[in-house]
């Protein structure tokens, strides 16, 4: 008697329908279930692997950080070194020039314009600019110089003569603002980073550290924050930053016992929370 042979339908068409034949006896030998088979068993020897892999103290970590890819961490809110800070503050930081006419000699001469250059930091999502009120004391043009290369004029939206503090209001924005992040008080031994236009060298920076707390320049200007980083003409109204990259205070001046009126270590600024409250008042200018 011949064997029947067995014909293995293919599956692009539904088959005729006939009547349900008795279930067959479930085979537990056949190669679909070998193959099931070894497919379980690797993937428990991989997750098996895994484990091993994620909870032994080996002696080399990057092994472990390689088979365990991580998202990147936030930033460190640890201290910034300088370079940091210095990135972090720069697109903050503007350059101000500013003309206005000078003394007059002779019946028939010509008053000449003379020209200053400072510093100022925008402190305001509105583009408002904090600066040293004698950088632009009796200016007659105030132009600003962004780090992207815009330039604008400006005007003063308000002074405070005796904190020597001014806000400037600029009739142009850059494409993109970045206004900086105002800090709190410090310690004496904080670190700082100073960023301006000393001697005319366009966004220059100098560290140092909080060399002492509520100083006192006149009568009027008191407590101003001592520091060591180097700062020169130019400087004026500039930020002085911590190193969180937060601006504490804005530079108004440094002490020379000399007339040469270069820096020999001792600067001073006005604390960020006296500059931002600054109101109206008729004090005199520091030197720098």
């Amino acid at each position: 008697m011949e064997r029947p042979v067995m014909t293995v339908l293919a599956s692009a068409e539904a088959p005729v329908a006939e009547p349900e034949p008795a279930e067959p006896k479930r085979q537990w030998n056949t190669p679909a279930l070998r193959r099931r088979l070894l497919i379980g068993v690797v993937a428990v020897w991989a997750v098996a692997i895994t484990a091993v892999v994620l909870t032994r103290d080996g002696d080399d970590p990057d092994a472990t950080a390689a088979a365990v890819p991580a998202a990147s961490p936030s930033a460190s809110e640890g201290p910034l070194s300088t370079a940091d800070v210095y990135q972090t503050l720069l697109p903050s930081v503007v350059r101000i020039e500013t003309s206005r006419r000078g003394a007059t000699t002779g019946q028939n001469a010509q008053s000449m314009t003379e020209s200053a250059i400072g510093t100022g930091v925008i402190a305001n999502a509105d583009g408002t600019i904090l600066t040293a009120a004698h950088v632009v004391d009796g200016a007659t043009t105030i132009t600003i110089s962004y780090t992207d290369g815009t330039t604008s004029t400006a005007e003063i939206a308000g002074a405070d003569k005796a904190n020597d503090i001014a806000t400037l209001t600029p009739a142009q924005l850059p494409e993109t603002l970045v206004p900086a992040v105002l800090g709190g008080g410090p310690a004496v031994g904080d670190p700082v980073v100073a960023i301006g236009n000393p001697l005319g060298l366009t966004m220059s920076t100098t560290n140092g550290v909080v060399s002492g707390l509520d100083r006192v320049l006149s009568r009027r200007q008191t407590g101003l924050i001592q520091f060591d980083a180097a700062v020169n003409p130019g400087s004026s109204g500039g930020p002085l930053i911590n190193d969180r990259g937060e601006v504490i205070g804005i530079v108004v001046s440094l002490a020379n016992p000399t007339t040469a009126g270069t820096f020999i270590g001792i600067g001073f600024a006005v604390p960020i929370g006296t500059a931002l409250g600054a109101g109206e008042g008729d004090g005199q200018a520091p030197p720098l």
